[in-house]
């Protein structure tokens, strides 16, 4: 029935997130509401962290992404969980450093790191840089310069890999923002170029190719291409290396027809590939390392609401609008996005009403998910929960239409307790002059 088992009913009916009431959860914290299953974000840490100490070589793990959802009390459990980190700005770094996460075990990525960007950094003693391409190379050399220090870096490229995704969100491509090329003979340049800095201390090879991704080999495909280029540059200029990123995690499950997939099982064939590649190139084996975000905290979240409306147009459509929307839910909009939509308060009501759940927003494409069944008589003060939104919702969120944000409630145990409060009108205007 549930696409989750951290998802349940009681007996009044009521959806059960975590082993906890929703309905009570919405009462005591209001709506919209981000509701955050600790429990269930360690067990995909394990499930990463474990598998990749049993299948690949020494000093593999995963890194969580942090794009993905960043706030404090994820960092700390990273901490807890012995994750590595992935950052993508100077503001989830200075996240990371609030939670007294040690960024001696964050990779600093992004095409596009400003001067500021890089000195904030190597400041805050961030371990890896994720290099992109020249300008920010020659970038990460002055400042290590200046500084006195050699930084250790890893250079991003992209194999060539199709992941069969979404089109925003493939990033293998040769045709990308993102890395040095491979196929061009760019990444050879640049790898080139990084062994010639003084203060550059070339440490691996990165690529990305693609999120949410389900089909069985891409991971394996990447690793092949990757390693074939490690062994290149070691005849090229006796350069072999330590670390291998292959970015990325596996997809999660949205709705009832998204497969179920066993991290584990998929990892080990991951090894396999890599063990074959390395045999057949005759070249040691790198440490691995992963970045899953979305496969550790997507089905850890899910996102309350209030029906504010409900509008029936004979012959056409049944809308159902709620207290949110694309402020703290864009994915819709951005990638049509599909989700598991389910009437929070009243589970054990049939539902024929075929609806689109739509938003409070002053914009037509608010929407959160179309054709939804629903209860027919579903009204004004029903609640409803959208699952899996623990990825891509906090992190994306804006202030369109000047609305505050949701807070961030951690269930752990037979406990919650909010982990981000929920923004006030004053914390709008804070920045106002």
């Amino acid at each position: 029935m549930f696409i989750c088992d951290n998802l349940g009913a009681n007996a009044d009916g009521h959806l059960t997130f975590a082993g906890q009431d929703t309905a009570a959860l919405a009462a005591r914290y209001g709506t919209p509401l981000y509701l955050m299953d600790e429990a269930r974000v360690r067990h995909n840490c394990r499930v990463y962290r474990d598998a990749m100490r049993a299948h690949f070589a020494a000093g593999s793990r995963p890194l969580y992404a942090g794009k993905a959802n960043c706030f404090a009390q994820l960092y700390r459990i990273m901490a807890e969980e012995d994750m590595g980190v992935d950052v993508v700005s100077c503001g989830e770094i200075r996240t990371a450093e609030k939670a007294g996460y040690d960024l001696a075990n964050a990779y600093f990525h992004g095409n596009c790191k400003t001067d500021a960007d890089i000195a904030c950094a190597m400041a805050r003693g961030v371990g890896y840089f994720v290099a992109d391409n020249a300008d920010e190379l020659a970038a990460i050399e002055a400042e290590a310069a200046r500084r006195g220090v050699r930084q250790k870096v890893l250079l991003r490229l992209t194999p060539g890999i199709d992941t069969h995704t979404y089109e925003a969100v493939n990033t293998g491509r040769v045709d990308s923002k993102f890395g040095a090329a491979i196929e061009t003979g760019q990444a050879a340049e640049l790898t080139a170029l990084a062994l010639r800095q003084a203060h550059i201390e070339l440490t691996g090879f990165h690529c990305h190719v693609g999120s949410q991704v389900f089909a069985e080999d891409v991971f394996e495909r990447a690793a092949v291409v990757m390693l074939e280029f490690i062994a290149a540059m070691r005849d090229a200029h006796g350069y072999t290396a330590q670390q291998l990123d292959l970015g990325g995690g596996y997809g999660v499950r949205y709705v009832a027809d998204d497969p179920v997939l066993d991290i584990g099982e998929k990892i080990a064939s991951v090894a396999a590939a890599v063990h074959a590649a390395c045999a057949r190139l005759n070249i040691p084996e790198p440490a691995i390392l992963l970045e899953p975000g979305r496969s550790i905290v997507a089905d850890a979240g899910l996102t309350l609401y209030t029906v504010g409306a409900v509008k029936r147009i004979p012959g056409y459509k049944n809308y159902v609008a709620v207290d949110g929307g694309m402020g703290d839910n864009p994915r819709f909009a951005l990638y049509k996005s599909r989700y598991t939509v389910l009437p929070a308060g009243r589970m054990d009501a049939p539902r024929p009403l075929d609806c689109s759940v739509v938003g409070r927003c002053c914009e037509s494409g608010d929407i959160i998910q179309e054709n939804v069944p629903m209860p027919e008589d579903i009204r004004r003060g029903d609640l409803v929960a959208v699952c899996t939104t623990g990825a891509y919702n906090y992190s994306m969120a804006s202030n369109y239409n000047r609305v505050p944000r949701p807070p961030i409630v951690m269930l752990r145990g037979d406990e919650s307790f909010v982990a981000v409060r929920r923004e006030t009108f004053d914390d709008l205007c804070a920045l106002d002059a």
